[in-house]
Formats: structure tokens, C-alpha cells, sequence
């Protein structure tokens, strides 16, 4: 197959250009091959993260700026985007788009749930659950991590306590 007038469909790389050479299609094809893979490892371990980041000390304040990103990303940036809206899954599904592998789905996790199983779960069922869990999680990071500032700023206290003004 002659591939020096091959359509392929750009990630606005170089926007209007319509054809490509061999080399460049086979680089074009694999960069965004890489990236199809890349979003989709760490997009799921962000998903993941934001979901069990609470659970251990060590990674309660990323976690806490995890979710925060996410409840920006869909509230904030949302309100403009639609609900929910999030810019790595967009970044996603235009990469997707351009490998001519679209994403029929509406919400990322959707989506992941049929790309891991095979399972197509009512959207509104998967989008409610994401939510709740999200909530939940989100919670939990709040007061974990309020509990640590208590902890901390009290064995601060007894290490350097605050004189009375007495011996002045």
C-alpha cells in the first residue's frame, strides 16, 4: 500500500495538513500509539490513587491534591465543559480519535470498565457510583488529613511549648 498520500487524522500537531509522508505517518502512528498507552496506564492509576490515596499516611497530601484537581476539573472547569468534564479524558479521546479508535462512551470510567471486562454498564449506573465514591473518598481525605494537622501541630505544641510569660 503506497502510503505517501495516506489521509491520517492529526492531534492538532499541524493543524490542516491532511497528508503525510511514510516516515512521517509511521512516527505520527507510533507517538500517538505511545500515547493511547500512556493515558491509559496513567490515567487508570490516577483514577486508583484518588480512590486509595487516603488510606496511607505517606501520600494523604497528594491525595488531597489529587482529589482537588479532580473535584476542579469536573465542578470548576465543568461548569463550562459539562458536568464532570475532564481534561485528561479529553486529551485521551482525542488521541483516540486520531488512531481511528473513538471512544463511544461518555464518562472515562465507563469506558475503562468495557475496556478491562468487556462489560457495558448502564451509563447513569457507572456515573452515579463514580460520584459516590469520589465523594467518599474525598471525605475521607479531608478528615484524614485534618486529623494529621491536629497531630502534627500538637506533638509541635509539646516539643516547643509556648511559655506563659512567666521568668520575664
Amino acid at each position: 500500500m503506497n502510503m505517501d498520500n495516506h489521509t491520517v487524522k492529526t492531534i492538532d500537531m499541524a493543524p490542516g495538513r491532511d497528508t503525510m509522508h511514510r516516515s512521517q505517518f509511521i512516527h505520527g502512528r507510533t507517538a500517538t500509539a505511545f500515547l493511547d498507552h500512556f493515558f491509559l496506564v496513567f490515567h487508570t492509576l490516577f483514577t486508583l490513587f484518588n480512590m486509595a490515596g487516603w488510606i496511607w499516611r505517606r501520600t494523604r497530601r497528594i491525595h488531597l491534591a489529587t482529589v482537588l484537581v479532580t473535584a476542579f476539573s469536573w465542578f470548576v472547569m465543568g461548569f463550562w465543559y459539562g458536568w464532570g468534564y475532564c481534561f485528561c479524558t479529553d486529551w485521551h479521546w482525542k488521541v483516540r480519535d486520531a488512531l481511528g479508535r473513538p471512544i463511544t462512551s461518555e464518562s472515562y470510567i465507563h469506558f475503562l470498565i468495557m475496556e478491562l471486562t468487556g462489560l457495558d454498564l448502564p451509563q447513569k449506573v457507572v456515573d452515579t457510583a463514580t460520584l459516590w465514591i469520589f465523594l467518599a473518598c474525598a471525605a475521607a481525605s479531608l478528615a484524614l488529613n485534618g486529623r494529621d494537622l491536629l497531630h502534627r501541630r500538637r506533638a509541635k505544641d509539646a516539643r516547643f511549648p509556648r511559655g506563659d510569660g512567666g521568668g520575664r
